[in-house]
């Protein structure tokens, strides 16, 4: 696992809080407490699949791209997620083994299940319900 969903609910949330205003990816980055490199990179990735939009130049920053009511967690989910959410062994098992010969198997349907859980659960929440939390 890795933090790009806590970095991308991080920026949508302070999107969603800003009102309409651009926000810079300095400002970002000083909320999140990062480089504004791993930001700005976050931010285009955002931007490539129509979660934000940006302006460029002086007056520039970044918005969202659409209602924060419009958009589920699982949507934010979709554009970070890299591998499984419980990872990815390396090795291949011994085939020669009972249990190497079935365990990806197994478990290519444990993970299924807990993917479509995370899912169902990121789901059911839009981003306006999440950002509400925050005064």
């Amino acid at each position: 696992m890795n933090g790009r969903f806590q970095i991308a609910i991080h920026i949508m949330t302070l999107l969603t809080k800003a009102d309409d205003k651009l926000l810079s990816s300095e400002f970002i980055a000083s909320s999140i407490n990062s480089n504004a490199a791993l930001v700005r990179k976050e931010l285009s990735n955002l931007r490539n699949n129509g979660l934000i939009t940006s302006k460029e130049g002086a007056t520039g920053g970044y918005a969202l791209g659409k209602d924060a009511a419009l958009i589920r967690l699982s949507d934010i989910y979709q554009t970070v997620k890299q591998q499984s959410v419980l990872g990815q062994a390396k090795n291949l098992p011994n085939p020669a083994c009972p249990v190497g010969r079935q365990i990806n198997e197994h478990l290519y349907t444990l993970y299924k299940e807990v993917e479509d859980s995370l899912a169902e659960k990121l789901g059911s929440k839009t981003l306006a319900e999440f950002a509400g939390q925050f005064e």
